[in-house]
C-alpha cells in the first residue's frame, strides 16, 4: 500500500500515477466491521428520530384535514413501516452488501433499475433530507430570537448550511467518533419527545379533552388527498430501512440487522403515537397549520418559562438525525461507485479513517444546492414520492427473486404476504398523489428518467473519449494527492 491516504476499496493506487492508476491491483481495502447491534439501533432510531415528528405533523393534518383521519395516517404509516422493515429483513440477510436498495434492485432488476435509483437518490431524496433536517435544525435555533415574526430566510438557509458541512467534517473524520456523538444525540431526541407526551397527557388529565370533542370534523374524502398526508408521515418514519446501507460495517450482520430493526420500529411508533396525541391535546387545529415549529408552539403553551428548553432539545435533534443520514447515505453513494455507476473517485476510502471521504463531500455539495429553498413541505413532497416507488421496486425484488431464484440462501423467510401488501400499498402511495400534487410528481418523475441518458452515455457506453477517460483519472489523482499534501502537512506539524 502506498502513503496515499486515499484509496480504492478494491485496492486501486490512482496517486502518484496518470490514466494508468485506474487498474486494478490485488490488494483490497474495505469498510471495517465495527457496529454491533446497539450501534444498529441507535443509526435506525437517530435518523428516525430526527426533524420529522417535530415539522410533519403540519403537513399530516393539513392533507388529511381532521384530528381522527391524522391519527389514523400516523398509526398506518407505523404499521406500514413495520411490514417493510420485515421485508428488509428478508432482503438485508439475502443480500448482505451495503448500499441497501441499490444493492437490492440490482440483484432483482438488473443494473438500469439500480443505476435509476442511485441517480434518483443523490440528485433529489438524499441531499433533499440532508437540506430538510439542516433547515428543521436551523429553523429551531432562530425561532427563540424572532418569537413573533418569521424568522430570516436567508439566516435559516446560511445556518443549515453550516450545520451540514459540519457534520460532513465529522463523518470524514471518524466512523466511531460520529457513532458515539450520535450516542450523545440520542438523549435530546428521547428527552424532547419524552417532554412533549407527558405534558401533553397531564394537559389532558387536566380534562382538556376539546380537541378531540369531534375528531372527524372537516375530514378530507379526497382519496388523492390522504395519500399524499402519507408522504409526511412517511418522512417521519424515514430511515428504518438506512441501516441496511451499511452491512458490510455491521458485525454478525445476519443477527443484529433483523434484531436492530425489530427492536427500533415498535418503539418508534408507539412513541409517534404519544406524541401526536400530545400535540393534538394542548394545540387546536388552526394553531398546528399555523405554526412552522410545532414543537415550540407546543412548549410555549404549557412549559411557561422553561418553554426554552424544547428548541434547544429539537435543534440538537434535528443535528442528530442529520449526522447519521450523512453517514448511511453516503455508503450508498460508495457502492454505487464501486459498482462502476458513478465515477471511480467517489469509491475511493480514507485508509486511516476508513471513511468513503469523496462520497461525503460529494453529497455535501448536492446537500447545500438543495437550500435554494427553504420550503420543507415542497422537498418532502419531492423526495418522498420517489423514495416511495423505489422502496416499493426493492420489495417487490423478494417477490421476483424468490420465482427466479427459488434456491436463494434466505436467512429469514418472510410469509408472501407481507411484501405483496407492502407493493399494493406503496402502489397506492405512488399513484393516487400524482392527482393531488401533479406539478411535484412530475418533477420527480422527469428526473429519475433523465438518469436513463446519464446511464446510456456513462456506463453504457465503452468508448469514451480519451480526454474523458483522462479527465477522471486525473481528477481522482488530484482528490488523492490534496489528501496526501494534507497529511504531510499533518505530519510536520
Amino acid at each position: 500500500m502506498t502513503s496515499s491516504e486515499l484509496v480504492s476499496p478494491t485496492g486501486t493506487d490512482v496517486a502518484l500515477v496518470g490514466a494508468d492508476s485506474c487498474e486494478n491491483k490485488d490488494t483490497r481495502v474495505q469498510m471495517k466491521k465495527q457496529l454491533g447491534l446497539l450501534e444498529g439501533v441507535a443509526i435506525i432510531l437517530g435518523i428516525i428520530f430526527g426533524s420529522g415528528i417535530f415539522i410533519t405533523p403540519k403537513g399530516v393534518l393539513e392533507s388529511a384535514g381532521s384530528v381522527g383521519v391524522s391519527l389514523l395516517v400516523w398509526c398506518s404509516c407505523g404499521l406500514l413501516s413495520m411490514i417493510g422493515a420485515l421485508c428488509y429483513a428478508e432482503l438485508g440477510t439475502s443480500i448482505p452488501k451495503s448500499g441497501g436498495d441499490y444493492a437490492y434492485i440490482y440483484e432483482a432488476f438488473g443494473p438500469l433499475p439500480a443505476f435509476l435509483y442511485l441517480w434518483a437518490a443523490n440528485i433529489i431524496f438524499v441531499p433533499t433530507t440532508n437540506a430538510i433536517m439542516g433547515l428543521t435544525f436551523a429553523n429551531y435555533v432562530i425561532k427563540p430570537f424572532f418569537p413573533i415574526c418569521q424568522c430570516p430566510d436567508i439566516a435559516v438557509r446560511l445556518v443549515a448550511g453550516a450545520a451540514i458541512c459540519f457534520l460532513t467534517f465529522i463523518n470524514c473524520y471518524n466512523v466511531r467518533l460520529t457513532t458515539k456523538l450520535q450516542d450523545g444525540f440520542m438523549f435530546a431526541k428521547i428527552a424532547a419527545l419524552v417532554i412533549i407526551i407527558i405534558a401533553g397527557i397531564s394537559y389532558m388529565l387536566l380534562g382538556n379533552y376539546q380537541n378531540f370533542s369531534q375528531p372527524w370534523e372537516n375530514s378530507s374524502t379526497n382519496v388523492a388527498q390522504i395519500a399524499t398526508s402519507f408522504y409526511s408521515g412517511i418522512f417521519s418514519y424515514a430511515g428504518w430501512n438506512y441501516l441496511n446501507f451499511m452491512t458490510e460495517e455491521l458485525k454478525n450482520p445476519y443477527v443484529n440487522l433483523p434484531r436492530a430493526i425489530y427492536i427500533s420500529l415498535p418503539l418508534v411508533t408507539i412513541i409517534y403515537g404519544l406524541a401526536n396525541v400530545a400535540y393534538m391535546a394542548v394545540l387546536s387545529t388552526t394553531d398546528i397549520l399555523a405554526s412552522d415549529a410545532i414543537a415550540v408552539t407546543f412548549s410555549d403553551k404549557v412549559l411557561g418559562v422553561f418553554s426554552w428548553i424544547m428548541p434547544f432539545f429539537v435543534a440538537l435533534s434535528a443535528l442528530g438525525g442529520l449526522s447519521v443520514h450523512i453517514m448511511t447515505s453516503s455508503r450508498l453513494c460508495f457502492v454505487g461507485a464501486r459498482q462502476g455507476h458513478f465515477p471511480t473517485m467517489l469509491s475511493l476510502i480514507n485508509i486511516n479513517r476508513y471513511t468513503p471521504t469523496p462520497s461525503l463531500v460529494f453529497l455535501n455539495i448536492l446537500s447545500l444546492l438543495m437550500l435554494g429553498t427553504s420550503d420543507v413541505f415542497l422537498l418532502i413532497n419531492y423526495s418522498s414520492f420517489v423514495e416511495s416507488f423505489f422502496i416499493m421496486l426493492s420489495v417487490a425484488g423478494i417477490l421476483w427473486l424468490r420465482y427466479k431464484k427459488p434456491n436463494m440462501h434466505r436467512p429469514i423467510n418472510i410469509s408472501v404476504v407481507y411484501p405483496i401488501l407492502f407493493v399494493f400499498i406503496c402502489a397506492f402511495l405512488v399513484i393516487l398523489p400524482i392527482f393531488d400534487k401533479p406539478f411535484d410528481t412530475g418533477m420527480g418523475i422527469l428526473i429519475t428518467l433523465s438518469g436513463i441518458p446519464a446511464y446510456l452515455i456513462g456506463v453504457k457506453y465503452e468508448n469514451k473519449p480519451k480526454w474523458f477517460n483522462h479527465a477522471l483519472c486525473a481528477l481522482t489523482d488530484f482528490v488523492q494527492k490534496m489528501s496526501l499534501s494534507a497529511k504531510e502537512e499533518h505530519d510536520q506539524d
